[in-house]
């Protein structure tokens, strides 16, 4: 619920409603609404992964994160090392080189991945890219290569509006980068032959730990397939050439933090009690609308994104358009200041490689409340900006 309190004397502008939770970082992301300490109470501290307690949670959150996300009964589900990144480091490292590799980025974390398989693997690669706010063709890439592309820009606010240009009928694998958009968009488990992402985003878990989903197809390329360079213990999937199938019961490569995958566990037994995937879909859409809507109603903000098809339900990124502001990116960093210096919006700066603006997370975590009781103090913060810039 929103807390009342007066306008500061002087200012009638003000608004006197605040967000009960003013976080709004794009990660890690605000808990889940009923989410308490005390909810991590039954974690097996103390106690090790590989026991009997140990085993059981690990299993239980690769079983609800299927149930959830409706993730085809024949997919691998691992729980690995080092968040979404680990996650994706280790798909490239393991399944490309086969042939050559079609690489997509219209954000930071996608420009990464071009670099890593470019620069350190050196496969050969087409690269794609588009400028923030827009996105890539994806109907004219060559999906008889290996495609890596991410499903949502956390950092550009920009989503694969579907998958129907994926053919079904690909010779390549499809690696999908898909850590701000599980649990909040529909993704299309059959033409995805490697999904991963992390915790700490839709569902508001802690970091660290990343899920890798691999498809029947990602399987046969891991059994039929060796890569050129050596990988690291921590990236290895097979043994023997055969899928190493423990990591996918919940017997992790390296030792996970029992803590945290408690809380993962807290956070998809609240998405399960409220409806699922539905019904965490559409608390983003929700929380993703309220600013659309706020941005239609002003003249002076706007959407990233340059295609409404393409906007992000979850990293909301926004630009300030009014020709009055003299310097963009002062002009953004002072409004994000303001906003936490008031206690109203915590985190909402744009990426450091994004152009000058606000993200702001809308994921399933958030309360659509919270975000209509920050949208006026960002009108108030802009209007007190301009006037003292």
């Amino acid at each position: 619920m929103a807390i009342n309190k007066p306008a500061s004397r002087g200012d009638a502008r003000k608004p006197t409603v605040r967000p009960a939770n003013p976080r709004f970082s794009s990660g890690p992301c605000a808990k889940p609404p009923t989410w308490t300490r005390d909810a991590l109470s039954d974690a097996p501290l103390g106690r090790s992964h590989r026991a009997a307690v140990g085993k059981a949670k690990l299993a239980e959150a690769i079983d609800l994160t299927r149930e959830i996300l409706g993730i085809p009964a024949d997919y691998r589900i691992g729980i690995v090392p080092a968040s979404d990144t680990g996650a994706f480091e280790m798909a490239m490292w393991s399944l490309l080189g086969e042939r050559p590799a079609q690489m997509v980025a219209w954000e930071s974390f996608g420009a990464g991945w071009v670099t890593d398989v470019v620069k350190q693997l050196k496969i050969e690669a087409t690269t794609h890219t588009a400028e923030y706010g827009e996105i890539v063709d994806m109907a004219a890439l060559n999906y008889d290569n290996d495609v890596c592309f991410t499903w949502n820009g956390t950092t550009s606010g920009v989503r694969v509006p579907s998958g129907d240009v994926i053919p079904a009928d690909r010779a390549g694998l499809t690696l999908c980068d898909a850590t701000s958009a599980a649990f909040a968009q529909d993704l299309p488990w059959d033409k995805l032959d490697v999904t991963t992402f992390s915790w700490q985003k839709v569902m508001g878990g802690e970091a660290a730990h990343g899920m890798l989903v691999l498809s029947p197809r990602a399987v046969a390329r891991l059994e039929s397939y060796t890569p050129a360079w050596p990988l690291p213990k921590i990236f290895r999937l097979t043994k023997g050439g055969k899928l190493i199938e423990g990591i996918f019961r919940g017997e992790t490569i390296n030792t996970p933090s029992m803590l945290a995958v408690e809380d993962y566990l807290v956070a998809l037994k609240w998405g399960r009690a409220i409806g699922g995937l539905d019904a965490l879909r559409m608390r983003a859409n929700a929380n993703a609308q309220a600013i659309w809507n706020f941005c239609a109603a002003h003249d002076w903000i706007d959407n990233l994104a340059v295609d409404p098809a393409t906007r992000s339900n979850t990293s909301v990124c926004l630009k300030f358009t009014d020709d009055r502001i003299t310097d963009g990116a002062a002009f953004a960093k002072a409004i994000a200041k303001r906003l936490e210096a008031e206690g109203v919006a915590l985190d909402v700066g744009a990426y450091r490689d994004a152009p000058a603006g606000l993200r702001i997370w809308c994921g399933a975590t958030v309360e659509t409340s919270d975000i209509e009781a920050m949208l006026p103090w960002l009108a108030w913060a802009f209007e007190t900006q301009l006037s003292a810039q």
